[in-house]
């Protein structure tokens, strides 16, 4: 039996814990969650970006790495809260552009970041949470992170743009994108149902699911037809 690993992608406050610990519990996967907190240069970057993106960057892309190392090498089934992917090509793609790293320090991130890319299995499947501004800003203020009180929506919207361009050209695995606007997984269960379902029925070229336990794809096609969600 091989071992299925499902990523999920999304902004910030479109749920992708939520997501991540739902499907762990419905499917008995092990999740590997985002470590927010303990990076030490987050409260200093959404203060000044420009003097800590390098430094919070170079720390998430490690962390990130060794999640995925880990998460390779686990026994069970798994699914993964945000992607080393993103990392650098949403967030440090998008500090870069707004003037807030040093053209020679993503230069330096984007060499380190694709020689290790390169050495990585892709998941199974990529989940991608896709959600508009306001509905991101209203679950960010629900959760009342103090570093997360700075963020604009002017920031949010720009951070869709990229992963919006990032999932249309992503190859490395099938992308299921799930409108986070209209699916409210975390209060309705016929919401959080439709998402399991197209996971489980619409796998198009895997050879065998099984909807509840030991819940694999026994192999991983060059592509898949997942139907959209929404």
């Amino acid at each position: 039996m091989n071992k299925l690993f499902i990523a999920i992608a999304g902004n910030v406050g479109v749920g992708k814990s939520a997501l991540t610990a739902k499907l762990a519990e419905h499917f008995n996967w092990t999740p590997f969650y985002e470590a927010v907190d303990d990076n030490p240069y987050l409260s200093d970057f959404y203060q000044d970006m420009q003097r800590w993106s390098f430094h919070s960057q170079i720390y998430f892309l490690s962390r990130r790495l060794r999640h995925h190392k880990d998460l390779i090498r686990h026994p069970n089934h798994v699914v993964q809260d945000r992607t080393v992917y993103e990392d650098a090509e949403i967030f440090a793609q998008n500090l870069y552009r707004q003037g807030n790293m040093r053209a020679r320090d993503y230069a330096s991130y984007r060499e380190l970041y694709e020689v290790m890319v390169e050495l990585l299995p892709p998941p199974n499947l990529m989940i991608y949470l896709k959600a508009g501004v306001p509905t991101l800003m209203r679950r960010i203020a629900k959760r009342g992170r103090d570093f997360e009180r700075d963020i604009s929506p002017d920031y949010l919207t720009q951070l869709n743009g990229f992963y919006n361009n990032w999932i249309d050209s992503f190859t490395l695995c099938p992308v299921l994108t799930i409108d986070a606007d209209r699916l409210n997984f975390v209060r309705s269960k016929a919401d959080f149902e439709e998402i399991a379902g197209q996971i489980t029925n619409n796998a198009g070229n895997y050879s065998a699911i099984e909807k509840i336990g030991a819940t694999h794809f026994t192999k991983r096609p060059a592509s898949a037809n997942f139907d959209d969600i929404g």
